[in-house]
């Protein structure tokens, strides 16, 4: 297997407003993207990527100058990977608000020929979709063999099951969920209050004062990786291993758990745009397709056509595997074909991203049956 290797975004430009589900307008915007493979003739192979929180357009490969920058889901997308892209053309996308390309917080608001700031609209998992939606037909893709994504992904490819029925013919959700749990939304608030009572964010609009709110999305980031990683999993790396080996009486950073948290957020603090973590939390925290149906999931997905394939870990606590499985029975109540795993791993929700031979066997099979449909041009 190898890398697709060299890859350029592109972008795409839409002066057509947007309408947001929180009823705001969002006009000249742009998408960055990047595609993989080739689009066969009837463009029946065109599998869409959904993004998580921290992740973007760059799924797999490498830039020219930043050989080091590697896509996201680079082993799991490529020639001979689970999502083989000598057969599929794949495409991922930026998603709007983000910090990676896309018209997000950092970008000149038209209307005030100032950043967006804390005055970009709140965005929803269904107003990414919308918009995905708009990128596909300007790419003439009128049906996608699979929408696919994991985690905040995930919700979105259910997103698309149900908002565009007829433009998909599978929906792959991996580590995801219908809705977050109290517990969720909770660690989300504290994330973002840490950035919300930092000095440095300005009500938002740092930008004009030159500065960063570093240590907000540090405390933020730090705050999201522990739930990201399984107890297992801290403590086979981790343990309760001291730096010095012993206690140094102080309030620095003395365990090795301490010093991997610290080196995260502050990676993370380096690249990643305080706005657009506050922007992509909530539309975790408002994702919940059932509230329209007195939380009712079945009725949710009574109008969705497509074939599924959902994934989750045993150690995954934050998108468990019950809420899989809830996702699940509401499938079948409906009469839907559903492939469903929960793969027994140690890694907590970060499992999705890597490397575990059952979970990739398990989506290139997935796969296979479904290149061979499109060869054989079955249904």
């Amino acid at each position: 297997m190898t890398s697709v290797g060299v890859v350029t975004a592109r972008s795409m430009h839409f002066s057509e407003p947007l309408r947001l589900q929180s009823g705001a307008l969002i006009a000249d915007y742009t998408l960055v993207y990047e595609t993989y493979g080739q689009l066969n003739a009837d463009k029946s192979n065109a599998v869409l990527i959904c993004h998580a929180l921290n992740a973007s357009h760059h799924v797999a490969g490498y830039y020219a100058d930043q050989p080091k920058n590697t896509g996201w889901w680079d082993n799991m997308v490529g020639p001979g990977k689970p999502v083989d892209t000598d057969r599929f053309f794949v495409i991922g996308i930026n998603n709007l608000g983000s910090c990676f390309g896309s018209t997000g917080p950092m970008h000149t608001n038209p209307e005030t020929g100032r950043p967006y700031g804390h005055d970009f609209p709140v965005v929803t998992v269904e107003d990414w979709v919308h918009a995905q939606a708009r990128l596909a037909e300007a790419l003439g893709i009128e049906k996608f063999a699979a929408v696919m994504g994991g985690s905040l992904g995930g919700m979105q490819a259910l997103a698309w099951s149900m908002m565009y029925p007829d433009r998909m013919e599978h929906c792959i959700a991996i580590a995801s969920t219908a809705k977050l749990t109290a517990q969720n939304i909770a660690f989300n608030d504290v994330a973002r209050q840490a950035i919300l009572t930092d000095p440095d964010f300005h009500g938002g609009d740092f930008y004009a004062h030159g500065v960063v709110p570093k240590n907000g999305l540090r405390v933020a980031r730090m705050i999201g990786h522990i739930t990201y990683l399984s107890n297992v999993d801290m403590s086979e790396k981790f343990g309760r291993v001291l730096r010095s080996g012993q206690y140094l009486f102080g309030f620095g950073v003395e365990f090795e758990i301490e010093s991997y948290l610290h080196y995260q957020g502050d990676k993370f603090s380096s690249y990643f745009d305080a706005n657009t973590y506050l922007l992509i939390t909530r539309a975790l925290d408002y994702f919940d397709p059932a509230a329209s149906y007195d939380g009712d999931l079945t009725k949710a997905l009574a109008n969705t056509r497509a074939k599924f394939l959902l994934v989750s870990f045993t150690t995954d606590w934050r998108f468990s595997s019950e809420a899989s499985q809830a996702i699940v029975k509401a499938l079948i109540d409906n009469r839907r074909e559903v492939t469903y795993a929960d793969i027994d791993a140690p890694h907590g929700h970060d499992a999705f991203l890597l490397t575990d031979e059952r979970y990739h066997d398990l989506v290139r099979s997935y796969f296979d049956r479904m290149w061979f449909d499109i060869e054989s041009g079955r249904d």
